[in-house]
């Protein structure tokens, strides 16, 4: 079957309950198909590896021509389109498999890094012009969801078990005491039309210092 977009959220971890992304997932996907958009949502698990595997197994059944995948992260007060992923394992605290890989790559031999071909800098600018807190990120961290990321855009860059071309990309949401999570919904929404009906981003300023 073949599909517009795939959405992917985390299961929770770190003792939470729920995870943010997720229900920004679930709660978007509904949003996107009342517009005309075929939409597959999948939730990973915060696990090492295997969450890249499903990825990737969810590309090869829906060949979708556009993948966003999102995480949470916490102490962040906007929705964060990512720049880049980095061929790197380092965890702070384990998966939910207990899992905890210290300086290891995603994929052994890969390229040090990947960038998002997604126009960030146009869905960023699109969310802010409907009163929505966004920022382009320049770091998805060295936890799952960077692995997830980066194991994306290889699949991407390498068309690895995909069926044609695919555009992919990541997008951190804040925790729900930041940006609630209908709001996060929406967001996720808007980014993903600005996504498809985007094929190349605006040149403006999305830098930072540090």
């Amino acid at each position: 079957m073949t599909i517009d977009v795939l959405l992917t959220g985390f299961a929770p971890f770190g003792g939470e309950l729920e995870n943010p992304s997720w229900e920004a997932v679930r709660r978007a996907a509904p949003m996107l198909r009342d517009r005309g958009v075929a939409v597959q949502d999948v939730e990973l698990p915060v696990e090492f590896g295997r969450a890249g595997d499903l990825l990737e197994t969810a590309v090869r059944e829906h060949r979708p021509g556009l993948v966003i995948a999102t995480g949470v992260a916490a102490g962040r007060t906007a929705i964060t389109p990512e720049r880049v992923a980095i061929n790197i394992r380092d965890a702070r605290i384990p998966d939910n498999a207990g899992a905890a890989p210290i300086d290891e790559p995603v994929i052994t031999g890969g390229p040090v890094a990947y960038f998002t071909d997604l126009p960030i800098k146009a869905m960023v600018a699109a969310l802010s012009a409907e009163a929505i807190p966004a920022s382009v990120s320049q770091t998805a961290g060295t936890y799952v969801c960077n692995d997830v990321f980066y194991r994306l855009q290889h699949l991407v860059a390498t068309g690895t078990g995909a069926a044609g071309a695919i555009r992919g990309g990541f997008v951190h949401v804040p925790s729900t005491d930041a940006v609630d999570v209908g709001m996060a919904a929406a967001g996720l929404a808007r980014l993903t039309e600005v996504a498809l009906g985007s094929p190349s981003d605006v040149r403006v300023s999305g830098g930072a210092l540090h």
